[in-house]
């Protein structure tokens, strides 16, 4: 089936405008999340942030909740322990590292993806793939800080680079569940367990409930509502903009949390702002798809084919992830 042709202004398409629009937001998070990290413990603010997506998202699918089986319950837990993995760890390293570093690393996640599908799925991934990944390797090493004794990794930085593991493993449980089950039941059931895995880990770190704050309620409730506003513009956006484009799209979410960082004051030394730029090169060699003959790309359509024609080996959709 042929894309709908969408109007363009300045060459990007609506959709293609609204994943711009996402992207920015999605890059101001790592700030946002920072700046509570001042007010509250991590796992608390997962668990409330998480709850509060879960309850929008509860409101927006509950049509869609009713006679639920307990394989959708499973699978939307699996990714929601995979949320909770990630973002926890990544919310924990924010106590100690700028937002703009955060953001870089966390990136990380991209080139990680096919390669653990390498090692648990079995399916090899391209040159580029390999280019890329080691490309954003060298990035995260120096964006992570080399000095005279090596490299220096504080307690942030370990967090924030374990984390990107289960944000991998997120996306590929996503690509194997996503097709199988009704997306409004994954979507409530995987932010609600990601919630109460985040209050659960509050006694056992030894984490006590913070006191009351408008920073990390207003927080919260604003990152759990544009988690499920971002969700559903992708949602409708990649109807018709390619996973490639939009994955080159989402890129440029680290590089607009370093600005909105820079705004705030942060500052990046010129060689990590190297590294990163080695991460945003290796994230796009990763993702680029060479063409065939026909000039279509490994993920387009097939126009003679049918939708359950699909091949499974294509890439899946675009993902991505923010603080």
């Amino acid at each position: 089936m042929n894309r709908p042709v969408s109007r363009r202004l300045l060459g990007l398409s609506v959709q293609e405008w609204a994943l711009v629009g996402i992207t920015i937001i999605w890059g101001g998070t790592f700030l946002v999340v920072h700046t509570a990290m001042q007010h509250s413990g991590p796992w608390f603010f997962v668990g409330f942030r998480f709850l509060a997506a879960g309850v929008f998202a509860a409101a927006v699918f509950w049509r869609s909740l009713h006679g639920m089986t307990w394989r959708e319950f499973g699978a939307g837990a699996a990714i929601g322990a995979a949320i909770y993995g990630g973002y926890g760890l990544q919310t924990a390293g924010l106590q100690t590292i700028d937002s703009s570093t955060s953001a870089f690393m966390t990136a990380f996640y991209v080139p990680l993806v096919p390669l653990l599908q390498w090692l648990v799925l079995r399916k090899p991934p391209r040159a580029l793939t390999l280019v890329g990944a080691g490309l954003a390797f060298v990035g995260l090493l120096l964006v992570a800080g080399i000095g005279s004794r090596g490299i220096q990794l504080g307690e942030g930085e370990i967090l924030t680079l374990i984390s990107t593991l289960p944000i991998a493993g997120e996306i590929i449980l996503i690509s194997l569940f996503g097709g199988r089950f009704d997306v409004g039941r994954l979507t409530v059931v995987q932010l609600l367990t990601a919630s109460l895995l985040g209050f659960a880990t509050m006694p056992a770190v030894g984490e006590a409930i913070p006191a009351f704050d408008p920073v990390w309620l207003f927080a919260g409730l604003g990152m759990g509502v544009a988690s499920g506003l971002i969700q559903l513009t992708m949602n409708w956006a990649q109807r018709s903009v390619s996973a490639t484009r939009a994955t080159i799209i989402y890129t440029g979410e680290p590089v607009w949390a370093g600005v909105v960082g820079r705004i705030a004051g942060e500052r990046i030394p010129p060689l990590a702002i190297l590294g990163a730029a080695l991460i945003i090169a290796g994230t796009l060699l990763s993702e680029l798809q060479p063409r065939r003959k026909d000039g279509r790309t490994a993920e387009d359509p097939d126009p003679d084919a049918d939708a359950g024609d699909r091949d499974p080996d294509a890439p899946e959709p675009a993902s991505r992830a923010g603080a």
